[in-house]
């Protein structure tokens, strides 16, 4: 239903085909999203220490993931480009041989991690439970990354062929042995033993793991359009760097992105203790869901443009990204006044273990975070443009310079210098928000007016 040929990318409606794929991705990602929000459900359950504990080291994990990120992004680039210039042998071979890199580069990191584990926790300032629940859950869940590598730069080539749909049910298996496993696994229901956070790691772990075989399965089947033949399975180290140079750009930019969050993750810390802490991870899970649509729409666009492109169809390619903007900013406005609205509600319905200065910060987070959502839907659209158009270090530019030149300078001043209380490093993400929005829009309206699309197109077909 939800499979979109080269043909109806190229050449069909533009707002259909955007729909069509981006209907699953968003799906996948809302599922994803709730994943990590039944993680705070739960763990929110449990105590307040264990809650920080996961937020401390979320900037952790996320920092360590960047070389999947970066096959798995370079990986549906090519992929799309290829698959818009007719090249299917090369469709086929560049996600296999993304998911070979993502693999060997995430078990690497991983041995690196388990070792290093206790000095990174200490380093963040945690003490107590914290530290230990910290210790526990990232020494555990950095196992998850050989098959998440596997599974997303799969992923990046299901979606590069326009099937996003199996994208949604990979990650909505992965996710639903996630959610059935937790409780059980982390207060010991039934057979199971009480685990606490060493469980719902585990828990990630097993459900990542049968996603990654099913996305093996799915591809080797023959059923869909990205089916993986022998030839496909050569190891290519040719396309490792290629992929590389496409995806590296990403892979910076959430290097620099998860970089900052530890400094800001530190400058909370120091501002508000435990209870700014746990406000910090609540409001930053919360915000992973309201951005769901936009992200889901930015990585349909992604594909709809690198196809575009790979068929010399620039005017496409500009208005995919245009019409993608449109659409995130409005329903992430929606979404943002919601949030402002019933605050208290949210915080209570997802950690309800929260109260006191805990509870009366997440509320104020999640009110400034609604402010800037609009931000975020412009933010992810209007990078799927750069990044159709392997312009991928625009991105990476525009992060580090909303993360780096904005969010921590805001957040270091207001809390101490000026002695403002933790609220001014909340502010600080939302303003950040606000200016990689304009500067993007800005600085895509200007690129794609001097030809960029147009190079990017002769560049694909020449390729």
């Amino acid at each position: 239903m939800f499979d979109v040929s080269n043909e109806e990318i190229t050449e069909g409606s533009l707002s259909r085909a955007l729909a069509l794929l981006a209907a699953p991705i968003v799906a996948q990602q809302v599922v994803v999203a709730l994943g990590a929000v039944v993680d705070i459900f739960w763990l929110g359950r449990l105590n307040e220490a264990a809650v920080a504990a996961v937020g401390l080291v979320v900037p952790v994990y996320a920092l360590i993931s960047i070389p999947v990120i970066a096959a798995h992004r370079g990986g549906q680039i090519l992929t799309s480009q290829s698959v818009g210039a007719d090249e299917d042998s090369r469709a086929t071979r560049v996600p296999v041989n993304a998911a070979i890199l993502a693999a060997i580069l995430a078990l690497a990191l991983a041995a690196v991690t388990v070792v290093a584990a206790p000095t990174i926790v200490d380093a963040l300032g945690a003490e107590g439970d914290t530290y230990r629940y910290a210790v526990v859950y990232l020494s555990t869940y950095i196992f998850a990354y050989v098959p998440m590598g596997v599974s997303d730069a799969l992923e990046g080539g299901f979606v590069g062929w326009g099937d996003s749909g199996t994208a949604f049910t990979l990650n909505a298996v992965n996710i639903a042995v996630n959610v059935v496993l937790d409780p059980f696994l982390i207060f010991g229901w039934w057979v199971f033993p009480e685990w606490g956070v060493f469980g719902a790691a585990v828990a990630s772990i097993v459900g990542v793991t049968v996603s990654a075989v099913l996305a093996v399965g799915v591809a080797l089947s023959g059923r869909r359009a990205f089916a993986v033949s022998r030839d496909a399975l050569a190891v290519r180290p040719r396309l490792f760097r290629e992929v590389l140079e496409v995806g590296g750009p990403v892979g910076l930019q959430n290097a620099g992105r998860q970089l900052a969050r530890l400094g800001m993750v530190a400058v909370v810390s120091i501002a508000g203790s435990t209870a700014a802490l746990a406000a910090y991870n609540v409001g930053a899970q919360l915000a992973t869901v309201a951005f769901v649509p936009a992200g889901g729409l930015a990585g349909a666009a992604t594909t709809v443009v690198g196809q575009n492109l790979g068929a010399d169809r620039p005017d496409r390619a500009r208005r995919a990204t245009w019409l993608s903007v449109a659409v995130a900013v409005g329903g992430l406005s929606l979404l943002g006044a919601g949030q402002w609205l019933v605050p208290e509600l949210v915080a209570r319905t997802f950690a309800p273990a929260l109260d006191g200065e805990a509870l009366r910060l997440t509320v104020e987070y999640l009110k400034i975070l609604a402010v800037g959502y609009w931000a975020l839907g412009a933010i992810y659209t209007f990078e799927s443009g750069f990044n159709g158009a392997s312009r991928t270090n625009v991105s990476m530019y525009s992060t580090l310079v909303q993360y780096w030149g904005v969010r921590l300078p805001i957040a270091v001043l207001g809390v101490f210098v000026l002695n403002y209380t933790v609220l001014a490093a909340f502010w600080a993400v939302t303003l950040s928000n606000v200016a990689a929005a304009l500067g993007l829009g800005i600085y895509f309206y200007y690129s794609a007016d001097r030809g960029m699309l147009e190079r990017a197109a002769s560049s694909a077909a020449a390729d």
